[in-house]
């Protein structure tokens, strides 16, 4: 390739912000395609009722949007997923535990009363990524009051976020009536991880996906950030032992 036609690779890449903190490697075919298409086997599986609970840890990329790839993200698994399950379901609940905010998400079904998200993340317009997610962000359109989000501060620890968690997720599935649900838990909300700010343990992290999946819907659990190797590894091996632990119903892992 001439240097010419390497500057033009170049700029075409940036159309689509493929660079700095998402860029080019090798296999990132492969990889795209498998995390993709298990969300969307998850999600199959959910609509055949082949599983009641299903899981794809590598999954929950939430900042990927129609036309870029955004924070690590490239193709946004759970945006396909969510659409796959519209198919047979009427309302869509999305959850996300993540510490950043799922803006991808809530950008794709901004504007549907179809899908209503819910975002519980630390919020700073200026200084933390992605600078999206206030509390005044509520959708659009048809779909105004169907974004819900939680912005949250610096070192919120187990016992608050757990209670606030559930304090807000019963009414909402309560008055939404969602016929499956969506949760994405990325582990970048525990205590000690390079890039969160937010002081949970394990457990507080999965008493959240115990109490949603108490309330026995189909639930497509996905993974998403997390930057301390050691505590990614922990929490979703103890999520996946929980789960099936926990459930009279279907796994699919």
């Amino acid at each position: 390739m001439t240097p010419h036609n390497t500057q033009e690779f170049s700029n075409d890449l940036s159309k689509f912000n493929i660079g700095d903190d998402c860029p080019i490697f090798d296999g990132i075919w492969d990889y795209c395609s498998l995390y993709a298409g298990a969300s969307l086997d998850a999600a199959k599986k959910l609509i055949n009722h082949q599983s009641d609970i299903a899981i794809n840890w590598s999954g929950g990329l939430h900042h990927a949007k129609k036309s870029e790839a955004s924070g690590f993200c490239y193709i946004n698994d759970i945006v396909l997923a969510i659409l796959q399950l519209l198919r047979y379901h009427p309302r869509v609940l999305y959850i996300d535990i993540d510490v950043h905010h799922g803006d991808g998400v809530e950008q794709a079904f901004f504007s549907t009363d179809r899908v209503m998200t819910l975002s519980l993340h630390k919020y700073d317009k200026d200084n933390f990524f992605p600078g999206t997610g206030n509390w005044d962000d509520i959708g659009g359109g048809a779909g105004k009051h169907y974004a819900l989000n939680v912005p949250l501060k610096d070192g919120i620890d187990d016992e608050s976020y757990v209670r606030l968690f559930k304090q807000i997720v019963e009414p909402v599935i309560a008055k939404y009536r969602p016929a499956s649900v969506v949760l994405q838990c990325g582990a970048d909300s525990l205590g000690s991880d390079k890039l969160g700010c937010f002081n949970l343990n394990i457990k507080a992290h999965g008493a959240c996906v115990e109490f949603v999946k108490g309330f026995g819907l189909p639930l497509l659990v996905l993974g998403g950030g997390g930057y301390t190797p050691r505590n990614v590894s922990r929490l979703w091996t103890y999520e996946t032992a929980y789960i099936p632990l926990h459930s009279h119903g279907k796994f699919e892992c």
